[in-house]
C-alpha cells in the first residue's frame, strides 16, 4: 500500500472526463489560462512597459551595446 499508481491516476482521470465531458473541461482550462494572463499583467503593471528601445523588456534581458577595452 503505498502512492497511487499511473493506473490509479489514469482512473481517476478517466471518472473525471465522464462527470465533466470534454467540453466542459476545455472551457475550463481557457478559462484558467486567461484568468493566469490575467494576473500576470496585473502584477507587471503599466509602469513596467518599456516605452524606448534600450530599456529593460523583461527582468532577464537587457538590450545594451557592447563596447571593445583596447590595452595600450
Amino acid at each position: 500500500m503505498g502512492g497511487l499508481s499511473v493506473w490509479h491516476w489514469l482512473i481517476v482521470l478517466l471518472v473525471v472526463v465522464l462527470v465533466f465531458g470534454t467540453k466542459k473541461l476545455g472551457n475550463m482550462g481557457g478559462d484558467i489560462g486567461k484568468a493566469v494572463k490575467g494576473f500576470k499583467d496585473g502584477v507587471r503593471g503599466e509602469d513596467d512597459k518599456p516605452s524606448a528601445p534600450g530599456q529593460v523588456v523583461d527582468k532577464t534581458t537587457i538590450d545594451a551595446e557592447a563596447k571593445e577595452k583596447t590595452k595600450f
